[in-house]
């Protein structure tokens, strides 16, 4: 009997590495694949070599079966809370200052002057001072930073992080199929609470009026703080540049307007430089600012009137509130200017860390603003009529121009708190399906919560220019402060309330009294700042409005879209057949009854087909075959599945599978890091080395082919001179079929560092490859179709999906809210043409969707 012909392979461990080229520029790579965007040059030093084992073509190739198992390439890949100590937490803490309190840190120049109406008696003074020093204390420290920073969703702060925590510990809300499996619950077992708690979550699991609550309440304080920052920077930047009145009172409106939009411009051009440039560029202006407090603080009470300190006992703050009544209530609306933009220490969590924020903020900003304010009051003391500019008027003989100029540059960058914010909440938004997908850039490969988001820059430049033209001083801009962030306290203070009890599983009798305090405080502040509504507060109340409804309209359109899409949420088994009689390894096809029943041909060429989930059918594919009756030779079914990660290492990059119910059909999921490039020209010559590499693989590992006793006969020996490594060929016996392809092992154009082969120890260790010799006919049939079908032609299949509204009796309110959010949709969804894809092998099918 005529012996078996072969297909021999010279094994190299990189077989399945696709990594850039070795060129003159570094930026090429020779199969334009994935690789890390920040750099193009990690090749592997020439002569170093990989050592082929069984245990590494197993790490790199998840050899799954898709009809039983298709969800096996998920891992947790999701957003993983970071954990920084020594000098990298102590670089973060030092980035902090620069980003987080800036605006926190200039509230000194403007808090005694928005309190006081009239020249202050030295009981007033000390009373409001303590009001000041306490609820820095109770607000900002207590509250916020040993408490509330705590209550972290994966790292990430803000309210709407803290229902996200609470979506994760509870089933309080519906998600999108596609990153349905990437969120990692952590729901407690009902026997591992206590019954009240149990009680609570189950209320909130059934009630739809608690599950709208709280999403209302998630969504509302994001817009809140977005609105915060659209005024905050116009709000600082005008009191920065009318700052210069003091040495030039002359300066006139319009010289004031011009100068801050210029600065505003400027300021906003230089996100997308990250923010830990950013951060460091702004930590030593608003460093020395709050240095330039404290010393003036401490020369203050030297020089005037220490007998202040006093103030720090609560029975002044107490005797506030007893003895003015209704005008101490009308005085807090002035009070809270002292943290403002605590709201915002809460939302940039995600950039840094709890750890970075509290060292930061006890060590240095506390204390420095406690000097300040107690400073400001002890020159107050003395003279009085200073109230109206307290920090200026307090300023040492001989440090006015210094202390003019640092403020001028702290008040510019005070706003960086908000933007940052900013980016990060919408981050957040879009990861439940709250907000359209708009790009976001991870400026950091090491903190990986840094953000920028380039549409939302601009939006909030425009926003900040029209602010500042519209409104033009700071007294106009200063009435609309204040009610946004109360609001957003009190939201947290409840978030996080019900986290204590939901996730923290604490006792409600622990949990109870702390939240009674908090919230009382938050609510003196808060109907305290509803006065200002009439004077300016309305502005940003609309604007949070606003965008309330947008993000909310947004995830209804959501919800509908995804309840229209669950239809196509089947196997490939239930959509394809094979004839009766047809061979197992590409015979005929017919569609299930479903889809009529007819019979489907096969077409030249090899078929990507981009796939949405990852799992079951993609929909592009059922329309593609229900409309044509017709499948590719070879068809992969392509994923790509972003990991919260700046990159994958290629050997964990890369999972394929063949599709049972479709000879020919592969899937191919690409787990990609945020900074990886994924979509470029040559995708299909990556797609079509991932999936060969597979097929060889796959007979190489299984050793016994398909099961059946005739399998394949699989040789492995390894080359016994290694100098002629990069000599080895893909080449076929004389005999063969003729199998053609690529070269598997061109060591120039896969760079990775060498690894050793895990070999039993009466092994001696071999740093040269292996040879693997297949003899089965339907692998190389197999490989021979996969060869045919790239030669032919390749087709990138994209789906396009139209959506239209169904027909509903009474649903007219319902039509303008999802037409508006057709609207969104249209003109927010990327465009094919905008895909680094070679667009004469683009094949768009489009379909119809009922929401």
């Amino acid at each position: 009997m005529a012996a078996a012909p072969t297909i021999t392979i010279a094994a190299d461990d990189d077989d399945l590495a696709i990594k850039p080229a070795p060129s003159s520029t570094g930026a090429a790579p020779a199969l334009d694949g994935i690789y890390h965007t920040r750099s193009l040059s990690r090749n592997r030093r020439p002569g170093s070599r990989r050592t082929a084992s069984r245990a590494s073509h197993e790490r790199r190739s998840e050899h799954l079966d898709v009809e039983d198992n298709d969800d096996d390439w998920l891992r947790d890949d999701g957003r993983k809370k970071q954990v920084f100590k020594g000098t990298t937490l102590l670089w973060l803490a030092y980035q902090s200052i620069g980003a987080i309190y800036g605006d926190i840190g200039t509230s000194p120049l403007y808090v005694f002057s928005s309190t006081f109406t009239d020249l202050p008696t030295y009981d007033d003074l000390l009373q409001v001072l303590s009001v000041v020093l306490w609820s820095l204390t109770i607000m900002v420290t207590l509250k916020y930073v040993l408490i509330v920073l705590r209550a972290d969703n994966q790292g990430e702060g803000g309210t709407f992080s803290c229902y996200s925590l609470l979506t994760r510990y509870a089933h309080i809300t519906d998600r999108d199929p596609r990153e349905e499996r990437l969120i990692k619950m952590e729901r407690h077992e009902t026997g591992d609470m206590r019954p009240s708690n149990r009680t609570l979550r189950s209320s909130m699991e059934r009630s739809t009026f608690m599950r709208g609550l709280l999403k209302t309440i998630g969504v509302l304080a994001v817009s809140m703080v977005i609105a915060d920052g659209v005024l905050t920077p116009a709000q600082s930047v005008l009191g920065a540049v009318q700052g210069l009145a003091v040495v030039s009172p002359n300066i006139s409106s319009s010289t004031i307007v011009g100068t801050s939009c210029a600065i505003l411009v400027v300021l906003f051009c230089l996100q997308p430089l990250g923010t830990t440039k950013l951060a460091s560029l702004f930590a030593p202006i608003v460093i020395l600012w709050l240095g330039f407090n404290a010393g003036f603080g401490v020369y203050n009470l030297v020089v005037y009137d220490h007998s202040v300190l006093k103030a720090f006992s609560p029975y002044f703050a107490v005797r506030f509130f007893v003895e003015k009544k209704t005008a101490a209530w009308r005085m807090l609306g002035g009070i809270l200017l002292a943290f403002t933009g605590v709201e915002a220490l809460f939302a940039d969590l995600g950039a840094f860390s709890m750890r970075a924020i509290q060292i930061s903020w006890l060590s240095y900003c506390y204390p420095c603003l406690l000097l300040a304010y107690v400073g400001q009051a002890a020159f107050i003391s003395v003279h009085p009529e200073a109230y109206s500019n307290p920090f200026y008027n307090a300023v040492p003989p001989g440090m006015l121009y210094p202390s003019l100029i640092v403020a001028v540059l702290a008040a510019i960058v005070a706003s960086q708190a908000m933007i940052t914010a900013v980016f990060q909440l919408i981050s957040q938004l879009m990861k439940l399906s709250y907000c359209p997908q708009v790009k976001v850039v991870h400026t950091s490969t090491k903190f990986h919560g840094q953000l920028y988001v380039p549409f939302v820059n601009w939006i909030l430049l425009c926003g900040t220019i029209l602010v500042t033209c519209v409104y033009s001083n700071t007294t106009r801009l200063g009435n609309a402060y204040g009610v946004c962030v109360m609001f957003v306290t009190f939201f947290d203070t409840c978030m996080v309330t019900l986290a204590s009890l939901i996730v923290w599983r604490l006792s409600p009798l622990l949990v109870f009294l702390p939240w009674l305090f908090f919230a009382t405080v938050d609510g003196l502040y808060l109907s305290s700042a509803l006065t200002k509504v009439p004077d300016g507060a309305w502005f940003t109340i609309t604007i949070a409005g606003v965008l309330t409804c947008i993000f909310m309209l947004w995830r209804f359109g959501k919800e509908n879209q995804w309840r229209a899409e669950a239809e196509d949420r089947f196997r490939p088994a239930q959509l394809l057949h094979r004839a009766d009689g047809s061979s197992p390894d590409g015979g005929g096809l017919v569609l299930a009854p479903r889809w009529g029943g007819g019979a489907v041909s096969r077409i030249r060429g090899f078929g990507i087909f981009f796939d949405k989930t990852g799992v079951l059918t993609p929909t592009v594919f059922t329309q593609f075959v229900s409309k044509f009756g017709a499948v590719p030779d070879a068809l992969v079914f392509f994923h790509l599945h972003p990991v919260e990660a700046p990159s994958v290492p290629s050997g964990e990059r890369y999972a394929v599978s063949r599709v049972a119910a479709v000879p020919g059909c592969y899937r191919l999921v690409v787990r990609h890091g945020f900074m990886d490039e994924v979509i470029t020209p040559d995708l299909a010559a990556l797609i079509y080395e991932q999936v060969r590499n597979y097929v060889i693989q796959d007979a190489v590992g299984n050793g016994n082919g398909n099961g059946n006793g005739g399998g394949p006969r699989v040789e492995v020996a390894a080359a016994e001179d290694h100098e002629d490594h990069e000599d080895h060929e893909l080449q076929s016996n004389a005999t063969s079929t003729g199998v053609s392809g690529p070269t598997t092992t061109d060591a120039e154009s896969r760079s990775q560092e060498a690894k050793t082969a895990r070999e039993t120890s009466s092994e001696k260790k071999l740093r040269a490859p292996r040879v693997l010799a297949l003899a089965d006919e339907a692998i190389k049939a197999e490989l021979g179709r996969l060869d045919r079908a790239f030669a032919s032609k390749v087709m990138y299949v994209v789906g396009k999906e139209q959506m239209r509204i169904r027909a509903h009796p009474a649903s007219f309110p319902r039509r303008v809210v999802l037409t508006t959010f057709l609207w969104i949709r249209d003109n927010t969804r990327a465009k094919i043409a905008n895909l680094r894809l070679a667009m004469d092998r683009v094949v768009e099918v489009g379909f119809v969707k009922e929401i």
